[in-house]
């Protein structure tokens, strides 16, 4: 596979490899795990501490280095140590299970840090917040360069991700670069919506979705009539369920066919397939605001498509790593196949002539990026050239 593998478990190596898809540095994640090798012979879940720990100290590190930037007045050599900081804290703080010493202490610490090099790398992106019924969903919105209203894509998150990780996966700038605003959300049972105000998982994503829409229509520079929607991983569910019931979707893609995730959790429990973090049942509890495994599996009933996609009368667009060792890439031929209303879909399937084999890219992102940026361009009216 083209996954880099410097551990003998996959849910480690995954966290290398969004770190480095995410703008980490080379030097600085071989320097994090080198000392931890020996941690992960027994497992994804037992040496988490010992990744935390490593991966934070960096972030530590880094802070440090950045201070003494900022004291010299080089504020942007020190937005670009910060946002390597906020990215290995965020790491760190995603290996770890729900309550563990210090996990709430470094997603503060991380989001902070985010914040401040922001600010000093003057970096166009915006913090924004929009009500839900329960509660408030926060963004980050870059918007596209140039006078008057411009499109703009919904970018969710998957299980386990944060809009900060879907900020560094570069989509934000691709879209940009191509005339299109972007809005990365931390929907209910991600990111600040779970860690903060404790929102679950809501497996009926126009929920929240059309929450997103209703705060773009009040933005003067983005054009409503002009509004797609996408998702990374798990976000391959709510993502085609919000463009499905949502009508003010002129478009949609998804980065991972997630079809019928509540089947992949019987397959996991009969242990087919990888898992995303460690502490993997304990995590989407957490997540879904559930008791038990009984209560889990009663709250996830609606993770599936099927019966759903028929209702999509806009372009979409289907995308999947063939070698995915999460979600089985059968789930792409499923929802492309049940997009019967819609006028223009496509499907593609990333192999290795060019890579991005991987679930959701993790070996190679720009791929993935690159076809879903142009794919909105395209379909909302941005340009490719």
């Amino acid at each position: 596979m083209a996954l880099y593998s410097p551990f003998k478990n996959y849910i480690w190596n995954l966290s290398v490899a969004i770190a480095m898809e995410s703008g980490g540095r080379i030097g600085e994640i071989v320097d994090m795990c080198q000392p931890i090798l020996d941690a992960a012979d027994n497992g994804a879940d037992a040496g988490t501490p010992q990744f935390m720990q490593a991966w934070a100290g960096m972030g530590h590190k880094l802070l440090e280095l950045a201070a003494e930037d900022e004291a010299k007045g080089r504020n942007f050599s020190a937005s670009d140590k910060l946002e390597r900081a906020s990215l290995y804290l965020l790491v760190a703080e995603r290996m770890q299970g729900h309550g563990t010493k210090g996990r709430e202490e470094t997603y503060a610490l991380a989001r902070e840090t985010f914040d401040k090099s922001t600010r000093l790398g003057k970096i166009n992106r915006e913090r924004v917040e929009m009500p839900l019924d329960n509660g408030t969903m926060s963004a980050i919105f870059t918007r596209a360069p140039g006078d008057g209203p411009k499109p703009c894509v919904v970018f969710c998150n998957g299980l386990d991700s944060c809009k900060e990780m879907l900020y560094w996966t570069g989509m934000p700038a691709a879209l940009a670069r191509r005339g299109i605003s972007t809005l990365c959300v931390d929907q209910p049972g991600t990111g600040e919506a779970l860690r903060l105000q404790n929102l679950p998982v809501d497996p009926h994503s126009e929920s929240w979705a059309s929450k997103a829409v209703d705060w773009l229509e009040q933005q003067p520079e983005v054009d409503s009539a002009k509004l797609g929607m996408t998702g990374i991983s798990l976000g391959g569910h709510f993502a085609p369920r919000a463009v499905a019931y949502e009508p003010r979707f002129a478009s949609g893609a998804v980065w991972g066919a997630n079809h019928n995730w509540r089947e992949v959790q019987d397959k996991r429990m009969e242990r087919e397939g990888e898992n995303p973090v460690p502490h993997y049942w304990a995590h989407v509890h957490w997540a879904f605001g559930a008791e038990d495994q009984e209560d889990f599996l009663e709250k996830s009933a609606d993770m599936n498509l099927n019966g759903h996609m028929d209702r999509i009368k806009v372009p979409f667009l289907v995308t999947h790593g063939a070698h995915d060792r999460q979600i089985s890439v059968g789930y792409a031929d499923d929802l492309y196949d049940q997009l019967v209303n819609s006028p223009r879909r496509e499907k593609v399937i990333f192999t290795e002539r060019e890579g991005g084999v991987e679930h959701v890219g993790a070996d190679n992102m720009s791929y993935g990026r690159d076809l879903i940026a142009d794919w909105f361009a395209e379909t909302l009216g941005g340009h490719v050239a």
